[in-house]
């Protein structure tokens, strides 16, 4: 009987790690979607005020960008910034929950970072919700260009080709 447990739960874990590569193969296999095409232009408008949940999206559409390079995909992403993430993407701290002000120096340093990454064509942060936000332009973290009205420069973006999402 132990025995008969044992070589099952043998059998069983070598069936689910038969399983793995291939799962994780289809996850990672983007070739249908990607058939033809060269170049992707997209605009992220991103509100999140959440410091964790701001981290991973930026984290996520970082990501994105690296498997399509990856995938022999030219990427041009836009991301921009308004509404509730505005407090989050700026340095000065006593704007910043204090239970938020470590996550918020790792969102600085990794939008630093994709400023200056091949297929990044903008960061940018709205000067209406600065003002809504309550805080200031020249405190926008560094690699951040502030823009008018994010609402008209996603409007132009998406004019000029790039498609909209809303993370």
């Amino acid at each position: 009987m132990i025995r008969r447990i044992v070589v099952n739960a043998v059998a069983g874990v070598a069936i689910v790690a038969a399983c793995i590569p291939q799962a994780a193969q289809a996850q990672a296999d983007d070739r249908a979607a990607l058939a033809g095409i060269k170049e992707v232009k997209v605009a992220f408008d991103v509100l999140e005020g959440d410091a964790k949940g701001l981290l991973n999206r930026i984290n996520v559409i970082d990501e994105t960008r690296a498997s399509l390079i990856k995938q022999g995909v030219t990427p041009h992403f836009v991301v921009a910034f308004r509404g509730p993430a505005t407090k989050l993407v700026q340095n000065d701290m006593s704007k910043i929950k204090p239970e938020d002000r470590e996550t918020a120096s790792k969102i600085a340093a990794k939008l630093d970072e994709m400023s200056k990454a091949p297929g990044v064509d903008n960061i940018e942060q709205c000067s209406v919700a600065i003002r809504q936000q309550e805080t200031k332009a020249e405190n926008v973290v560094p690699g951040i260009k502030v823009v008018g009205n994010s609402w008209i420069s996603l409007m132009a973006y998406q004019t000029r080709g790039y498609a909209y999402i809303h993370p």
